[in-house]
């Protein structure tokens, strides 16, 4: 059997299983567990598999992102924790963005009592949770509303967000990859979370641990593009250290 034929089987194998040991793998293909070890490093490299102590793991993929309503009430306590850290980041006097998403939302939540703070946002709930505070001015991009989520999104948004220069930019993510950088399953909400992005001197990532070691279709950005991860204390150590290897600040929380 041709080295890319067993690699190609062995993603078949551990896709089916979830879960295979080196010995496992030797035996089922007849070849020395050098060898697999090898295979795996090479797998691994392309995004396909994860490896684990004496075996590895089917990478986990993210092809849609479930309703919004689902979405507000999963991991709850860890996106409250996570919106807390997240607006602790912001400073009296700057200009921010606040990405639509239910992890964002309660970033807007802890900034109620702020002064001289300006949050942008393509996201109605944001600015609704926001209407009170004297001392937040915030600035809805405009663009096609999707009724679902009270997001702002298209030509109109992206129009806005290439206009614009701010301090930091607050992302949330369905999926995110020490090798493979931001992702997301719909291409058509992909420009405006690269607007935000360009738009922004310092991104930061809320996201959490679900999120984590995901891929999905489309990339938004690199991870040389991110400055700070906010995430759970629910990650576990060998998914925070993926992603400190790339030269982000974590923050588990």
């Amino acid at each position: 059997m041709l080295a890319a034929e067993r690699k190609l089987r062995i993603v078949n194998y551990v896709r089916q299983h979830r879960l295979a040991t080196v010995t496992a793998l030797a035996l089922e293909f007849g070849v020395h567990e050098a060898t697999i070890r090898r295979d795996l490093m090479e797998i691994e490299q392309e995004g396909l598999v994860k490896r684990t102590h004496g075996g590895v793991i089917a990478e986990h993929w993210t092809n849609d992102e479930p309703s919004f309503s689902e979405r507000s009430t999963t991991h709850l306590d860890q996106k409250m924790r996570i919106g807390k850290m997240a607006a602790s980041l912001v400073e009296d006097g700057e200009h921010i963005i606040i990405d639509s998403g239910t992890t964002t939302l309660h970033i807007a939540r802890n900034l109620v009592n702020r002064n001289n703070i300006t949050v942008v946002t393509n996201d109605m709930n944001v600015a609704a949770e926001l209407r009170d505070a004297s001392g937040v001015k915030v600035i809805l991009t405009g663009g096609e509303l999707y009724p679902s989520s009270y997001m702002l999104n298209g030509m109109f948004t992206n129009h806005v967000l290439d206009s614009l220069h701010v301090e930091k930019a607050f992302i949330g993510i369905p999926a995110i990859h020490p090798a493979h950088g931001l992702m997301h399953p719909e291409a058509h909400l992909v420009p405006a979370k690269q607007g935000m992005i360009k738009a922004s001197r310092e991104i930061v990532v809320v996201a959490d641990d679900s999120k984590l070691n995901k891929l999905s279709l489309h990339t938004v950005a690199p991870n040389s593009a991110v400055h700070t991860l906010i995430t759970g204390t629910e990650a576990t150590d060998e998914d925070i250290k993926a992603f400190q290897e790339t030269g982000m600040t974590i923050y588990q929380v």
